[in-house]
């Protein structure tokens, strides 16, 4: 009796040990093809270095005198490099599908690994993976140099500007939340790639979620409208997690915002899932 249910059990708990090693191997093979290649590497540079670029220019740029009230978020203006950090985000999620239909790799990837939700999750894990490590280093160079410039700025504690560090807890939000951010952004570009396939269409696609609706929106002249929408514009509720003062006047609160993100996020990659699972290669 105790054999048959061991023999049961064995047989039951199989599949899922396999998709496991599946899993593992396709995991492996994701990251043989990237680190073989320059171009990937060189985008994971590039978000951080243009997201800490960008945000030590916004920096430098802002002065509060003596003489004059202020209303900057400084933790908030830490992190404008986050802004154009992810386009190359978009970038690398929209190349990592597209250069593989481009030249064709696809179908040998599909051939050697035929279980294609598994190779679809290998490469959404690695990329969030590797997006989260670059973003984190892009986002902790931002709040250092906030740290540092700002209070030579004239933004100092005392008048009133709280310290940019992670010693206070709405910049640690703001900092966290903006990895996680281009983590989403990264996932919603993937989604987006993996449906057009196109490398231009799909960075196109992409890009025009990113900044063309924030644009758009600018032209509604309903200023009732315009907030309504701004909640469930990717970007413009994404971002309100980098807020740490005026809350109350947001459109939406800092997480829920990054929640909409999250729903644009989820809705690209179940597309793009069934897509990849039923589409020929």
């Amino acid at each position: 009796m105790k054999a048959g249910v061991q023999t049961q059990l064995d047989v039951t708990l199989a599949p899922a040990a396999l998709r496991g090693a599946s899993l593992t191997r396709a995991l492996h093979a994701e990251w043989t093809k990237l680190r073989t290649v320059s171009g990937p590497a060189w985008l994971l540079l590039g978000v951080a270095t243009l997201t800490i670029a960008v945000s030590v220019a916004a920096i430098g740029a802002n002065h509060c005198p003596l003489n004059l009230t202020c209303p900057v978020d400084t933790t908030k203006l830490s992190l404008t490099g986050v802004q154009l950090g992810q386009a190359v985000v978009a970038i690398l999620a929209v190349l990592m599908v597209s250069n593989e239909y481009s030249t064709g790799m696809i179908r040998a990837t599909l051939a050697a690994m035929p279980n294609r939700p598994v190779v679809f999750a290998a490469k959404a894990i690695l990329l969030v993976g590797l997006v989260l490590i670059a973003g984190a280093v892009g986002v902790f160079g931002s709040v250092l140099a906030g740290h540092l410039i700002l209070p030579s700025h004239g933004f100092t504690a005392a008048r009133g500007f709280h310290p940019v560090w992670l010693s206070y807890g709405p910049t640690v939000r703001a900092a966290g939340g903006s990895v996680l951010y281009l983590a989403l952004v990264a996932l919603m570009s993937f989604g987006v790639a993996v449906i057009v396939r196109d490398s231009a269409v799909a960075v196109g696609a992409a890009l025009a979620l990113l900044y063309v609706f924030p644009i758009a929106l600018a032209f509604v002249g309903n200023v009732h409208w315009q907030h309504r929408l701004e909640r469930w514009t990717p970007t413009i509720a994404g971002l309100t997690i980098q807020d740490t003062t005026g809350l109350k006047s947001l459109a939406i609160t800092p997480w829920a915002g990054l929640c909409v993100l999250a729903l644009w996020a989820g809705a690209a990659i179940v597309a793009g899932a069934v897509v990849f699972r039923f589409r020929d290669a």
